[in-house]
Parts: C-alpha cells; structure tokens; sequence
C-alpha cells in the first residue's frame, strides 16, 4: 500500500473513531443507552498510528477508554456499539459494556476497567509470546494517570530485565480524572521514567498519526529483534470530558481551544490537502461515508436482541 492510500486509510479509520465517540456521547445524553462511557475524542491518532504499526498476530491490551483501540485493531464498529446498547450481537453479548470488550481473532485482548490493569496483562503475553518462541508482541495502551500505579512500575522493570517483546504506549492527555499531571508526577514526562528500567523512552506528538506510527513501529522492531521492550508517551488531549457527566470544570476555556486548534484530524487533513492526496469534495465523501457506518452501527444495535434471561449467569465466576 502506497503512503497517498495509508494517509487515507488513517483518516477514515480516524473519522470512524471520532463519530462513534460523538455518537455515544448523544446517545447517553438522550438515554438510549445506559451504564458510563469514556470517549476518546481527540485521540484518535494515538490508537491509528500504533495500530497500524502492529502485525495482523500481534496482540494489543486496551483501557477505561479503548473504543477507538478496538476500530483501529479492526474491530467492528456496529459490534462495539451493539455491547454499549447491552445488546447479545455485542462482542461481549452485551454483559460487558463499554470497558470489557475483546476480541481475540484480532489480537485485541481486552479494553479494561482497571487503571493500569493493561499493564501486567501484557508482560505476562509478551513473557508467554516469548517463552514461546512465536515472534509476536503486545501494544499496551495506557494513560498518564495510570503511569502513577505500581503495576506500571513493576511491568516496566519485569519486561526490561527480561528484554520481553511490549510496547507500553502511554496516552497522554494531561489529565488522570480531573488531576493535572503536574500535580501528580514529579518527572516533566512519563517518558523519563524509562531510563529507571534501563529501557529506551520517547515522547512524540500525540496528535500526529505519523510521528506515532513511526515510534511504534522502530519499537515493535527492537521488540522482534529480542532487544526487549519500549516506552512510548504520546502527547494528546481528550476534547470531551473523563465520562459522561463531566463538566470539565478543571480545565479552562483557553487551554481547550488550544488543543482544539491541535487537533488529530484536522492535522491529518490539512497534510493530506496539502500532499494533493485528497480533495476537499472527497474529504466530505469520506466524512459522510464514516458518518453512515455509525448510523448503521447504532440500527444494527437498536434491532439486535437483548441477551436471554436464562444466560445471564452465563461466564460468571465467583
């Protein structure tokens, strides 16, 4: 595939993500479905980029806030919706919602309810992957706040001391909740703290679907090659709030519109307007297209059946 096809494959899969996540926002605002959401609009970039950097066995482990993590692995948008409408055509049958979706085809192992829970999970498959012998390895997505558990300090010295094949791709959005950064870490960045496990950190622009692509996929070679394992921080935003229901009364207004202003997919567009890869009339066609592949999930979902009461118990364990 040519760079002008890749540059549009990541801006319709980036598109995908952005209107499901709007989506669901106005779908939990009129009450059509239930429970809570994490939205992860404004990173998009983050999800496509790694994504794309992985091979087809890789595996993957996701957050609060995987959506997007899901549609960039693959995964089927009218599924994902299917589940946060506690509908049985769901990829969880509808028993799991928003943060306990997998799919194991894809090599997606599971968003996560957990902050941090991602982390040991994936140095335990890439500690399996290696053992082994079979070549693949684990993108762990987190964020910023999660950087701050000791699940994220003991994966990272486990997988560096014994050189396992994981990615750890930190997202990060400034904000753990309604907690800044600043106030909750004593290093600048979360890249940083790589140096304390003798593993190579980095910081990349987030919001630049290529800078992360290219980040992760010099990590997932060193990863293959049995050099052990990466930490990779990505600078990002989250334009909507930590859930539904937040009024985000812990940023301000000037701050929001800066990173609005940054934004991936207007980043995105403007590069591939720019490279004469895309015209304005097909940025439209591809925006109308993706817009209909979410109106269809949300149809798919309302007509889709809710699970059979005598199932309920069904893959419970206590």
């Amino acid at each position: 595939m040519g760079e002008k096809n890749k540059l549009l494959d990541y801006y319709r899969t980036m598109l995908l993500i952005r209107f499901f996540e709007e989506k669901v926002e106005d779908l939990f605002r009129r009450g059509a479905i239930k429970g809570t959401s994490h939205p992860a609009t404004g990173q998009e970039a983050c999800a496509v980029g790694a994504c794309a950097a992985l091979g087809k066995k890789d595996y993957v482990t996701s957050t609060h806030r995987g959506h997007g993590h899901m549609i960039a692995r693959g995964g089927d948008p009218s599924k994902i919706m299917a589940e946060l409408f506690g509908k049985e055509s769901g990829y969880s049958r509808g028993r799991g919602g928003s943060q306990l979706m997998a799919d194991f085809q894809l090599g997606f192992l599971g968003s996560n309810g957990i902050t941090g829970g991602g982390l040991p999970l994936a140095t335990g498959v890439a500690l399996s992957a290696k053992l082994r012998h079979t070549r693949r390895v684990v993108a762990c997505f987190f964020g910023d706040g999660a950087s701050n558990q000791g699940t994220f300090h003991e994966s990272l010295n486990m997988a560096s001391l014994w050189k396992l094949p994981v990615i750890y791709i930190c997202e990060n959005n400034l904000y753990a909740m309604s907690t800044n950064i600043k106030n909750s870490m004593a290093v600048k960045n979360v890249a940083e703290r790589a140096a304390a496990y003798a593993m190579e950190g980095v910081r990349v622009d987030g919001n630049d679907v290529l800078a992360v692509h290219d980040a992760v996929h010099m990590a997932r070679v060193k990863a293959k090659k049995g050099d052990g394992p990466s930490l990779i921080e990505c600078a990002t935003y989250r334009l909507s709030g930590h859930s539904r229901g937040d009024p985000r009364k812990y940023r301000t207004a000037a701050e929001e519109k800066e990173w609005e202003a940054k934004e991936p997919i207007k980043h995105l567009r403007k590069l591939l307007l720019k490279k004469k890869y895309m015209t304005g009339k097909e940025s439209t066609a591809i925006r109308k297209e993706a817009r209909q592949i979410i109106a269809e999930a949300v149809k798919f979902s309302k007509r889709s059946k809710f699970p059979d009461e005598s199932t309920l118990t069904e893959g419970l364990f206590a």
